[in-house]
């Protein structure tokens, strides 16, 4: 008993400056895109190379989101098996991110201009936030899912050892990876009641932003699902 209170107490500190450190990440980021001149710098950087911002915004917040959910689910920091590989991937994904916005965001604009979709005019902005997000949710989104879900698997079977992830057979990927539970929630929820709204709002902002806040976006449902998980947790155990 003695041990385990010790121990807690020593984990407290730890806890408390990662939590600390965190806060303070997302209110430096908050200060830079606020500020006139960093603000600036960003928008100009982002419209020189889009490809290369793209995979390091998605890479490092998508990344430093799986962590958060590690830290609410587990209670305590620590890093995901392969964190570099889980990085390169996406990153990786975010350089499609830049593609894929700007694919949906300018063919839905030329349905719209087209009349193959229905609006009124006063609404053309909103409208056309909305339907890109639709469409790209409903044609994108399960495939890049799926996409990440595989990756994911290949770096869990392969124990982040890069030997391993590639002698991995995709038959036992495909085996690890709980389908039912893709389709149900992931496609099933997660797709019409958080994606297609939050991206309808993702869209209605400038187009430097669109990938950034589409990376937040990830880290805050990881931290829902966490905070989910682990609630479930605690019931089990009462």
């Amino acid at each position: 008993m003695k041990h385990t209170i010790r121990s807690a107490q020593e984990k407290s500190p730890r806890l408390l400056f990662g939590d600390t450190l965190t806060i303070l990440f997302f209110v430096i980021l908050a200060i830079l895109l606020l500020n006139d001149k960093t603000r600036t710098i960003y928008v100009n950087l982002n419209s020189s190379h889009p490809y290369i911002l793209g995979f390091l915004k998605v890479g490092i917040l998508a990344t430093f989101g799986e962590i958060l959910s590690l830290r609410i689910s587990k209670g305590k920091y620590s890093t995901p098996v392969g964190v570099i590989y889980r990085f390169i991937v996406w990153g990786f994904l975010g350089v499609v991110f830049v593609t894929v916005f700007e694919l949906f965001f300018s063919g839905t604009k030329a349905l719209l201009e087209k009349q193959l979709l229905p609006y009124t005019n006063n609404a053309r902005t909103f409208f056309q936030a909305f339907y890109t997000s639709v469409l790209m949710n409903l044609i994108f989104a399960p495939t890049f899912m799926a996409f990440h879900r595989i990756t994911d698997a290949y770096i869990d079977l392969g124990n982040g050892n890069l030997k391993k992830i590639f002698t991995t057979k995709f038959d036992d990927v495909l085996n690890a990876i709980d389908w039912r539970f893709f389709v149900k929630f992931v496609l099933g929820k997660t797709i019409p009641f958080f994606w297609i709204p939050a991206h309808t709002v993702t869209f209605l902002l400038p187009s430097n932003y669109r990938v950034l806040v589409a990376a937040l976006l990830s880290v805050f449902l990881g931290i829902l699902l966490s905070f989910k998980k682990r609630s479930v947790k605690l019931a089990e155990v009462k």
